[in-house]
């Protein structure tokens, strides 16, 4: 039976990044690579890039930290502290799932009533409703099945947010302009921290390892736990690639065709932005793929939250009770009748705040001999983890400078 499961293709073995990658295309990015490229055009582009790269390195440490350790990273971080520290780390943890749930709740409410015209709060439940449901399917019919749907559905936002390529592309010049790093005074900044938040997704490193042990068990050191590695990887780069790709797609689209134009600066204004400039249909197309974002992102969201809590408390709470306290704020929120793009972008904001809590405590993980044994990091990669680390750190302390001064 071991032999078997040891033949098959490398293709059978990928999945586990692309439900990861789902975090990756969410409502959050939408609000903050629409309105980055509504304003700034394609100034922005290289931001997209490099919160890319950082993310393949760290999605992938996440997956060989599950591979090898068999654990979650909630669990091995949680096992290394006091039971204060670990109440305290799941703190910060449940607010950064809360803020998870803001944008991709509030994401698909937007995209319902762009297509249905339907409240923004029954547009709410209804995205917290589907994503118990797919969450059902995780549950009942397996990991492979719910990879299988995550994975329809970010093609469905892949092609939602290209779709007005086939109609105009931008200019080669200013794309390539949009990768040279730079900024046009303190609203950029913002706007690219709220980028980093909206790629670099703290649930999502937590996620991963769970999702990669749970796919590929815990196997013993050698050839089959080096080939899983092999093909983690190439898991995480093609993910990455999608996932870029999408997210770049976003910002270009806006850049193109919102760039100049009055009301941009919101979901609804994009969408009609896309319909009057390009056409309807595709302007339906980019509707679809918001709606899709904030479906799977939603689910995969609780399941993060999910893995989150066991891992640090030591127990486990019903799904429906757990969907039902993060969606709470999101509901709240579109019942007062806040600006949902910028609560979708103030939310990117938060979630930044707890990327270092995520992604340091990881390097260091993976970075120790004694529990990662012969896989442990390279030393490049270790430098490069800490300086990916060290940089969200200090982009984190500009934006509250620059939050509390505005």
């Amino acid at each position: 039976m071991a032999q078997s499961t040891q033949v098959r293709t490398g293709w059978y073995l990928l999945g586990p990044a692309f439900v990861a990658a789902i975090a990756y295309v969410d409502p959050g990015n939408v609000a903050a690579n629409v309105s980055a490229g509504a304003q700034f055009g394609f100034l922005l582009l290289w931001v997209i890039v490099a919160a890319n790269v950082m993310a393949g390195l760290v999605q992938y440490l996440s997956a060989k930290l599950g591979l090898v350790t068999g654990r979650t990273l909630p669990e091995a971080v949680g096992v290394r502290m006091t039971r204060a520290a670990r109440l305290a780390y799941w703190v910060q943890a449940e607010i950064v799932a809360m803020a998870t749930d803001v944008a991709e709740v509030i994401g698909g409410a937007v995209a319902l009533r762009i297509l249905f015209h339907l409240p923004l709060l029954l547009g709410g439940v209804i995205t917290g409703v589907v994503s118990l449901l797919l969450l059902g399917i995780q549950d009942r019919r397996g990991q492979q099945l719910f990879e299988r749907v995550i994975t329809g559905l970010l093609l469905v936002i892949a092609i939602g947010f290209t779709a007005s390529f086939f109609v105009a592309t931008p200019p080669p010049d200013e794309v390539l302009g949009g990768l040279l790093p730079r900024f046009r005074g303190t609203e950029s900044v913002l706007l690219a921290a709220a980028m980093l938040g909206a790629t670099v997704m703290p649930h999502a490193v937590y996620l991963h390892s769970g999702l990669a042990r749970d796919r590929h068990g815990h196997p013993a050191p050698g050839p089959w736990r080096r080939r899983l590695l092999r093909i983690t990887r190439l898991d995480v780069g093609l993910a990455m690639v999608v996932a870029g790709a999408v997210n770049g797609a976003m910002l270009l689209v806006a850049a193109l065709n919102m760039q100049g134009r009055g009301g941009t600066g919101t979901i609804d204004g994009a969408y009609a932005a896309v319909r009057d400039t390009v056409n309807p249909t595709i302007a339906v197309l980019f509707a679809i793929g918001l709606l899709a974002s904030g479906l799977a992102s939603s689910s995969v969201g609780a399941y993060a939250g999910a893995m989150i809590m066991q891992g640090l408390l030591y127990r486990s709470v019903p799904m429906v009770v757990r969907r039902l306290v993060t969606l709470a704020p999101a509901l709240l929120i579109l019942a007062v009748g806040l600006d949902p793009t910028r609560t979708l972008v103030l939310s990117q904001v938060v979630l930044s705040f707890g990327i270092p809590l995520a992604v340091l405590p990881l390097v260091a993980l993976t970075s120790d001999r004694a529990l990662m044994g012969d896989d442990v990091n390279h030393r490049l990669t270790t430098a490069i983890g800490w300086l990916v680390g060290v940089l969200i750190s200090l982009l984190n302390v500009v934006l509250i400078y620059l939050t509390l001064k505005g």
